[in-house]
């Protein structure tokens, strides 16, 4: 007799691995569209009234949860922080043992907890509640001792874990951090937070640098090859000679840039070494701003295929930056 469990399709582990996936990735799915649908009714009034209150807070936000809510609150305690909102995270354990002297009445509590019922939480909610500190909840249960205690409830959708037991936070944690996002990135744009402020707050790793503007890089001052419209190539290849940038800038007397002369325009005029510059100048060469981002400049460069860029305000020439400076600084 044919043993028919033979006859099964084997089901390798990469199959039930994708289907894990698919499994988390549609559950997560279901529930941003839960949010996103309710944006359209009171979820949306929620929203605001919460970015209204953030706003609003003359001190910091604290931000608060315990366990994998507490994961989530401290990463959306660094989103508040480095997009130009004052926030940090307080523990709820330390909370009661003494850091409640860390919130102030001029902050807003951020409280996170999927049921609603943590147990650590309730001395900061007694606490906000006793000196009238704003507080909002992000929770599953409207109804729960923290959905009733707050100012402002930010529902999560009711859709099931992914872990099989229904019990390991996992769709519950990705709505949550989304949530956080949106009050981070409401309040990014009501604040007019710039690319510039952005720097601010990172001065290091690839974001910093991308945003790093041609005014931090440029060669200014002495560095600054310039020459005037009567200068000699000969007195210009001296000039490109000190400043060693391959090229010099040619300047009215006004300071307003009139054109560049590059090494390989002495080398095509060589034989007329005592020509003025004007006569062999490029005219209205390409430019840039010294406020314009460093990556603006390094996207120019590459495709004029150039090497360097005089910085112009007002059309006066203010710098010149040369490609190198700019992959010295990780802005490619």
């Amino acid at each position: 007799m044919t043993d028919l469990s033979t006859l099964a399709p084997t089901v390798t582990a990469a199959e039930t691995n994708r289907a894990v996936a698919r499994r988390v990735f549609a559950l997560a799915q279901e529930g941003l569209q839960t949010l996103i649908d309710g944006l359209a009714g009171a979820g949306g009034d929620r929203l605001d009234a919460a970015v209204d209150l953030l706003e609003g807070a003359a001190g910091r936000i604290i931000v608060t949860g315990m366990g994998k809510s507490g994961h989530i609150g401290r990463k959306i305690a660094a989103t508040l922080a480095s997009t130009g909102t004052p926030a940090f995270f307080v523990h709820p354990g330390e909370a009661s043992h003494g850091d409640l002297g860390m919130i102030t009445r001029s902050d807003v509590v951020l409280a996170l907890s999927n049921s609603g019922e943590t147990h650590e939480l309730l001395d900061i909610i007694a606490y906000s509640k006793r000196f009238s500190i704003p507080l909002i909840a992000i929770t599953r249960q409207d109804g729960s001792t923290l959905g009733e205690s707050a100012d402002v409830v930010l529902p999560l959708p009711k859709t099931a874990e992914a872990c099989p037991n229904g019990l390991a936070p996992t769709t519950s944690t990705t709505l949550a951090l989304a949530i956080g996002d949106a009050l981070a990135v409401a309040l990014l744009e009501r604040r007019n937070f710039s690319a510039h402020d952005f720097k601010v707050f990172h001065p290091g790793g690839a974001l910093g640098q991308k945003v790093r503007r041609v005014a931090d890089l440029m060669h200014s001052g002495e560095a600054l090859p310039l020459v005037t419209p009567e200068t000699s190539l000969r007195a210009a290849i001296l000039e490109m000679t000190s400043k060693r940038f391959g090229c010099t800038g040619v300047a009215g007397a006004d300071g307003r840039l009139l054109g560049i002369v590059t090494d390989g325009d002495l080398r095509r005029h060589i034989e007329n070494i005592d020509r003025p510059v004007a006569e062999v100048m490029t005219r209205n060469p390409v430019t840039i701003r010294p406020q314009a981002l460093a990556a603006e400049a390094v996207a120019i460069l590459n495709s004029k295929s150039i090497t360097s860029l005089f910085v112009v305000e007002s059309g006066v020439a203010v710098g010149l930056l040369h490609i190198h400076d700019c992959l010295r600084a990780g802005v490619h």
